[in-house]
């Protein structure tokens, strides 16, 4: 009896003995992500500052002048939130719709679509662009072509402007949300949507009054990071928006930089200007979720079971397949329809078929280092990116760390300016750094893993919030440290969005387009600013090549990743 009364109480023994592993560890990467975001950032507030000679670094004269003129510009700030909002909107009711369908009922081939869903983000939104242009410009596209040789006059579909560009982006947005609510949907418990059955609530009720308000936080987050992708769209808008000289804030800001002279101070204000409308978006988003329970995941085990929705499921089915045609197979199609003629036409003849096109594109040295470039740089970012923010998404929602709600704040901040002037504060802050990596690989490693934070923290961070925490505390009080609770405990509940956000983050990479095209090197190019160079200097049926190659890549890598998750899977059960 003696003995026990003067044992030590255990949680008190493992708390003292483990907190300040985590304590530096959560530090260190608090003040790591802080630096790498915070540091171009000061760069980029300072250039649009700049009224001095803008050849000249450091400024020679600070002023509020670059601010003055965006008043000049506001129909472009109206574009961009426009064609924000609409896309968002389109993209956030098809990622829950089909989260939904994939995840909570009994369609037909379920396992099968959830993959094909999925495919739509492998697809880059320059790829999509192309296609789209190639259906619908209003002189050359193949649907009016087509429209013309019926007898009918002018063009019937006109995929160019704001409605175009909205149309391009939600579609492969929409699944980006789909990937991160259908992660948080994943481990939910569906006894309260059963609960609600029971009761009498039809499905559409139990849907939007039940299973809505739980996965809240993780749509919430989905809607957030589209809405940001959306304000920083460039490829949709470069190519469908310039021909009828409609521009969103990032084709703007894309001439004041390549033109001569350049306006970067001008351009740099643009970017800050975006700050306001992000961390409004941040502010509600914290305002909505904060003092709520979103706790679906506690220690008593559940296995998800699809809802029976009768004669339903075929025309369920018959949807998702009507997204993946539009989103995935007709863009494919079409661009390699026209990859494989010398000019593209809808209705070709024979001789003008020919496959010169992609024996170009894989005959050209910088073609072949771009691609191995963007693979390599797609891996190593993912990797790295899950640890960095999966540490991040439990230092905000779980920690006692002072300062954490700042850090919230800060991890966003790459969301809120286009990538292309994020890029911009990158450049003049690497060219000053002691260590020389500007121009190399390395730079666009770090721009990667910066702008894709938010990306990984918002995947991982809607799931996280439905663990209780009571999980992580009977590790503790039977003596598990901080890195064991981890690694045993909320890892392996928190795999579905650590997947996701290895997936998103992967994808992200091989396509970035606006973080690489002011940073990469002569010996560090990667594909997407290659295609973009093509697009401008060469023909658009070797676009179209490049593009399918870039695809066809990703791909092959994607398959090869989801059978060594597979396997892990099985040997993990």
């Amino acid at each position: 009896m003696t003995a026990l009364t003067d044992a030590p109480p255990l949680p008190m023994v493992a708390h003292r003995r483990h907190f300040p592993t985590q304590k530096v560890v959560g530090y260190a990467v608090a003040i790591t992500a802080a630096l790498c975001v915070l540091y171009p950032i000061y760069y980029l507030i300072q250039a649009s500052l700049d009224v001095g000679d803008p050849n000249v670094r450091p400024p020679t004269a600070y002023g509020l002048d670059n601010y003055a003129l965006l008043p000049n510009y506001w129909e472009v700030m109206l574009n961009t939130l426009v064609v924000a909002f609409a896309a968002t909107a389109m993209a956030m009711v098809f990622g829950f719709l089909f989260a939904w369908i994939l995840t909570r009922t009994n369609v037909p081939f379920r396992g099968t679509l959830e993959q094909l869903m999925a495919v739509p983000y492998y697809v880059t939104p320059l790829l999509g662009a192309l296609a789209w242009n190639f259906l619908g410009a209003p002189e050359s596209g193949f649907i009016n072509q087509i429209w013309r040789a019926l007898g009918g006059g002018g063009a019937i579909v006109d995929i160019t402007g704001p409605v175009g560009i909205a149309w391009v982006m939600a579609l492969f947005e929409g699944s980006v949300a789909f990937v991160m609510i259908s992660a948080v949907m994943k481990s939910m418990d569906p006894s309260l949507e059963e609960a609600s059955q029971i009761l009498g609530g039809s499905r559409l009720r139990t849907m939007l009054k039940v299973t809505l308000p739980l996965v809240a936080p993780g749509v919430l987050g989905a809607a957030l990071f589209v809405f940001a992708e959306m304000l920083g769209s460039f490829a949709a808008a470069l190519v469908l928006g310039t021909p009828n000289r409609f521009y969103v804030i990032t084709t703007a800001i894309y001439q004041l930089v390549s033109q001569y002279p350049p306006k970067l101070p001008l351009a740099a204000a643009m970017g800050v200007s975006l700050f306001v409308v992000m961390f409004a978006m941040l502010y509600a988003y914290r305002r909505v979720t904060r003092g709520r329970s979103y706790v679906t995941v506690t220690g008593k085990a559940f296995r998800p079971r699809p809802m029976d929705v009768g004669g339903l499921r075929w025309a369920l089915f018959a949807l998702c397949i009507a997204y993946v045609v539009l989103s995935v197979v007709l863009p494919i199609a079409t661009l390699g329809y026209a990859s494989v003629q010398r000019l593209a036409v809808a209705l070709p003849s024979a001789d003008n078929f020919t496959l010169e096109h992609y024996r170009t594109a894989l005959s050209l040295n910088a073609v072949r280092q771009a691609i191995w470039n963007s693979l390599f740089l797609g891996v190593l970012t993912a990797t790295i990116g899950v640890v960095v923010t999966g540490l991040l998404a439990w230092l905000i929602q779980r920690s006692r760390l002072a300062g954490r709600g700042m850090l919230e704040y800060i991890v966003m901040f790459p969301q809120a300016v286009p990538r292309l002037v994020f890029a911009f504060g990158m450049m003049w802050a690497w060219l000053v750094f002691p260590i020389p990596v500007y121009g190399t690989i390395w730079i666009l490693l770090i721009a990667y893993l910066t702008v894709f934070l938010p990306l990984g923290v918002r995947a991982i961070s809607g799931v996280l919030v439905q663990l209780d925490k009571s999980l992580e505390e009977c590790g503790e009080v039977c003596g598990a440290s901080w890195g064991q609770r981890l690694r045993t405990i909320t890892m392996p509940l928190l795999k579905p969005g650590l997947f996701a956000a290895w997936l998103l983050i992967f994808v992200a990479s091989v396509r970035e387009l606006g973080a690489s095209i002011l940073l990469m090197g002569p010996d560090s190019k990667v594909l997407t600013p290659a295609i973009v160079e093509a697009f401008f200097s060469s023909s658009s049926e070797l676009t179209a090549a490049m593009a399918l190659i870039q695809t066809a890549f990703v791909g092959v890598a994607m398959l090869v990743f989801l059978a060594i998750t597979r396997r892990y899977g099985r040997i993990g059960a």
